[in-house]
């Protein structure tokens, strides 16, 4: 089954949350595909939408593919697979760099994204992390963590199409997992979208602020 594109995705996810509705829920998205499926599960929810700044690290001949992944924050998060650098040889120096400068970009899409915009407090709450996609699940590990240490009620992965084997991984993390489509040779995420265009950061911030206001 293939989505219309992320609105069409983000509509099909909410419908398996609503059971969520009462629980005081939030929605934290990964920018930018993320955030087009966030804003359709924040209207269904009437939740307010927020955004989780994570990086991915991806291996320097293939950047697609994540060896590892980082968040923003005090203390930044991060995630890298040791067994995945080991095997593939990648260097040390070169793991410590790529971090760096994905750190970088986060502050960068924080200063765009966020700006003077208020964040919806988390603790005690269901806390909804959401992506167009997972593939490896690094990315989304280091989120869930993030999300984890800001003490929500219930945390919650929920994304339109994502492997099993790595749904069970992340599962681990979270306390309950959501997911449309589950298909054991995923390949590209791309391939379940008809319309899987590169979201633009305005794109991003027009969704932000149109989303429901904070509770």
């Amino acid at each position: 089954m293939k989505f219309a594109d992320r609105s069409d995705a983000g509509r099909r996810l909410a419908g398996k949350l609503t059971h969520l509705k009462e629980r005081l829920p939030v929605i934290l998205a990964l920018p930018r595909g993320g955030v087009a499926i966030g804003f359709e599960i924040a209207q269904a929810l009437d939740a307010p939408l927020d955004i989780v700044l994570v990086r991915k690290i991806g291996v320097p001949w293939q950047p697609e593919l994540a060896v590892g992944a980082v968040t923003d924050g005090a203390a930044p998060e991060t995630f890298i697979d040791r067994h995945l650098a080991a095997t593939l040889d990648v260097p040390e120096s070169y793991l410590q760099e790529e971090t760096a400068r994905q750190l970088s970009e986060i502050e960068r899409r924080r200063e765009i994204y966020c700006a003077d915009r208020p964040r919806p407090e988390i603790s005690g709450r269901t806390a909804i992390a959401v992506d167009d996609g997972i593939a490896t699940g690094a990315t989304m590990r280091v989120a869930l963590q993030a999300i984890r240490r800001q003490d929500p009620a219930h945390l919650v992965l929920a994304v339109p199409v994502a492997p099993p084997d790595t749904l069970a991984a992340l599962g681990e993390v979270a306390d309950e997992t959501v997911c449309v489509e589950t298909p054991i040779g995923l390949g590209a995420i791309g391939f379940y979208y008809r319309d899987f265009h590169q979201m633009t950061d305005a794109e991003v911030t027009d969704l932000l602020a149109r989303a429901p206001g904070q509770h």
